[in-house]
């Protein structure tokens, strides 16, 4: 089975308060797009990532000699719209790995994991859920989707904190929204997703959901609650600092 990837990276970072790229962002002196660049070239599960920039954004890997293909999202129209225009330039994979560029600690073995889960369970959709021992423990996840499972397990869905119900927000798992799509499924379908929310985006998250309505199974491995930081804040940002030094110091 042959797969790519994709990595969205295209986000104006707003929330950072920066005029530097958030992907570009230093983590331990290297940009958070780095490091999970390298766990990318590591894995050897596809040699070069396709990067989804804005089209006012450089070539982000230049900033380390690395060798990508870009695709320019030239509006931001949310993660869904992100892949879509990636669609010409994946051609050739039976399945699509999608990876967000501010995620610096995702491993080259989780990739593999994810890859190997999605050949041996033959879906249309396989995905990395994250379990925290408490929100307390982890605030930067209280306000992360949660994945609601049915009494045998599965996934049924991912309710967004702001749409979810007491007793769903008390679910300890939630979604670093990273997949892995049967391409051909994902091209035949990202069409249906609706823009129907606040912010008028299209939403990968929703994939999840009609594969679910259409009955098919969804295959799901857990991370630990470090691997899954994603970096959207300066406060997060020290947050991944600190855990980098934690690891570097174990």
């Amino acid at each position: 089975m042959t797969f790519r990837f994709i990595i969205l990276a295209a986000g104006k970072g707003t929330r950072m308060k920066q005029e530097l790229p958030k992907a570009l962002t230093p983590i331990g002196g290297k940009p958070i797009l780095q490091h999970l660049y390298e766990s990318v070239e590591a894995s050897g599960v596809d040699g070069v990532p396709v990067i989804v920039i804005g089209s006012d954004q450089p070539k982000l890997c230049e900033a380390w000699n690395g060798v990508c293909e870009y695709v320019v999202q030239h509006e931001q129209l949310g993660t869904a719209h992100a892949v879509n225009v990636c669609r010409d330039a994946v051609t050739n994979a039976d399945a699509i790995i999608v990876l967000y560029g501010d995620h610096p600690f995702i491993s080259k073995e989780t990739l593999q994991r994810l890859a190997h889960l999605h050949e041996t369970s033959d879906g249309m959709l396989s995905m990395m859920t994250t379990t925290v021992p408490s929100f307390d423990a982890w605030p930067i996840y209280f306000h992360w989707g949660r994945i609601v499972r049915d009494k045998h397990g599965q996934i049924m869905a991912i309710r967004e904190y702001k749409d979810a119900m007491e007793s769903e927000q008390a679910i300890t798992e939630v979604n670093p929204a990273l997949y892995c799509f049967n391409t051909t499924w994902l091209w035949n379908n990202i069409g249906q997703v609706k823009n129907l929310n606040a912010k008028g985006e299209y939403y990968l998250t929703d994939l999840v959901e009609l594969a679910v309505a259409q009955g098919h199974d969804i295959a799901s491995m857990r991370i630990p609650p470090e691997e899954a930081v994603g970096i959207n804040s300066q406060e997060e940002r020290m947050i991944a600092e600190e855990l980098l030094t934690r690891r570097h110091g174990s």
